[in-house]
């Protein structure tokens, strides 16, 4: 039998955990440091939505599927990992100067629907019955992961500082501070692996010339826990409005904005809502900023302006919402440097709106552990190699995808036209760009285990494709 080893991951939010149990399973010794000194359940964390994919790696790391489809709601019927051809898409794109565009999911299905702004009705323009997600709240899929692991894996309360690897690039060590009593300690492993967020200091020490890109909007989010308001107004006006929730995923679109609204385990609420302004000044070191009680007020009623009603009661109840300064980075040219490794959002730190961050988390720290278990910590230069031939091409695909995404929706330059995308206008190949089975490798990333890659995406025929009212011709050329 080969050497154990020793993982040190720096990060204890969703990524570091999943590496901790993929590389416990790889048959590694494993030590995970976070700067929080307990996890209190508190996260600013909302809702997410987990892919076929991952669920398979979670409920394989959790011993009992159970547990995840317990604390987690279906956003789509079918449980097949790709739509087949039997899916039926319908566009409804008749679009006046007063009609505004929104996506939805009716019945598990992703669809895109259009706002009337003056009357605030809507209406679908595309959906898909076989989207096949699971909508988690963060608190609840991080505890999962957390109490699934060994006592005393998790370090609390320790600031990762710095790293310098040993001469013969056999090992790694690493200084961290403990938040408590300020002392620095001294850590040493076989592999160092980087799942310290979207704002990494391992990354900006390897890459130091490598910059965050702001995205040109903010999202203002929030959770409204309905749990004893379940009979109230609110709650009847809303199911009325978005008659599919519990099962479906909407997308709200609207001109220069959209909004995104599921339901979660427990009787809650998860939406976002995504405005275009100048890149705020961040302090603290987070993405997340807290609101004033002006601010709130101000967004309560723009809301009653561009929402439909039952969507703006919905904002103006929730307690305690949030503002997420959205931002990704390019690509990165790799991964790994000697026996150092980047997973999640320090690898690819990506804007939301193909559901990517906490995806491309989990199966980074699943092919990262199939990795290290095929080769072993002694040849674990093959092992990274490897992680990064199969995860790279992929994750720098669905960020670039998640960019145009969320440009397209927020009505931003488009294709490099240095023009709004103008629906009204908007070819076949546009409309089908909304939907979420359009990302790169929707149906699942290849691995060690799986190396053939399965589509990156349904071949879509026109003969799917129902097109009502007035749809233009001129693919990609919006306008003179």
């Amino acid at each position: 039998m080969g050497k154990k080893g020793r993982a040190i991951i720096v990060g204890g939010s969703v990524a570091g955990l999943s590496c901790a149990h993929a590389l416990i399973q790889a048959g590694c010794d494993v030590v995970v440091l976070e700067k929080v000194r307990k996890p209190s359940g508190s996260a600013t964390g909302a809702g997410l939505g987990l892919d076929p994919q991952s669920c398979r790696f979670l409920s394989h790391w959790l011993g009992d599927p159970n547990l995840l489809v317990r604390s987690t709601v279906p956003l789509n019927i079918d449980q097949a990992c790709a739509p087949s051809t039997e899916s039926f898409l319908a566009f409804f794109l008749q679009i006046s100067s007063s009609l505004m565009l929104f996506n939805s999911c009716l019945s598990g299905w992703q669809a895109n629907q259009a706002t009337d702004s003056q009357n605030r009705t809507t209406m679908p323009i595309a959906r898909d019955e076989k989207f096949n997600f699971r909508a988690a709240y963060w608190n609840d899929l991080h505890g999962l992961l957390y109490n699934a692991l060994p006592s005393e894996t998790v370090l609390w309360g320790h600031q990762f500082l710095a790293f310098q690897p040993a001469h013969d690039k056999n090992s790694v060590k690493i200084q961290a501070r403990i938040v408590e009593s300020g002392n620095t300690v001294e850590i040493v492993g076989d592999l160092l692996v980087a799942a310290d967020g979207s704002m990494s200091i391992i990354r900006h020490l390897l890459l130091p010339d490598c910059k965050l890109r702001y995205s040109g909007y903010c999202a203002w989010r929030g959770v409204l826990d309905f749990s004893e308001a379940e009979f109230s107004r609110t709650m009847k006006g809303i199911q009325k409005a978005y008659p599919d929730l519990g099962n479906c995923l909407y997308f709200d679109i609207t001109l220069g904005s959209h909004c995104v609204l599921y339901e979660l385990q427990n009787k809650r609420l998860n939406w976002l809502w995504y405005i275009n302004q100048p890149e705020p000044e961040l302090k603290g070191g987070s993405l997340t900023m807290s609101i004033s009680s002006e601010m709130m007020k101000n967004m309560h009623a723009e809301a009653e302006k561009v929402w439909v009603p039952e969507l703006a009661e919905v904002m103006k109840v929730t307690a305690d919402p949030f503002i997420n300064v959205i931002y990704d980075c390019d690509p990165l040219p790799k991964l790994h440097w000697d026996n150092v490794v980047l997973v999640g959002d320090a690898a690819h730190p990506t804007s939301p709106h193909g559901l990517r961050s906490t995806n491309m988390s989990i199966v980074d720290a699943g092919i990262l552990g199939q990795c290290i278990e095929k080769y072993g910590i002694s040849n674990l230069s093959m092992a990274l190699e490897e992680y990064q031939k199969y995860r790279l091409p992929v994750v720098s695909q669905q960020v670039l995808h998640s960019r145009k995404l969320g440009r397209l929706k927020q009505g931003l330059d488009y294709k490099g036209h240095g023009r709004n995308l103008h629906w009204k206008d908007a070819s076949r190949e546009d409309c089908l760009g909304l939907l979420q089975r359009n990302m790169p490798f929707f149906a699942g990333a290849p691995s060690p285990a799986y190396p053939e890659a399965l589509p990156p995406h349904d071949d879509i025929k026109a003969s799917q494709v129902q097109r009502l009212g007035r749809v233009g011709p001129r693919g990609p050329d919006y306008g003179k």
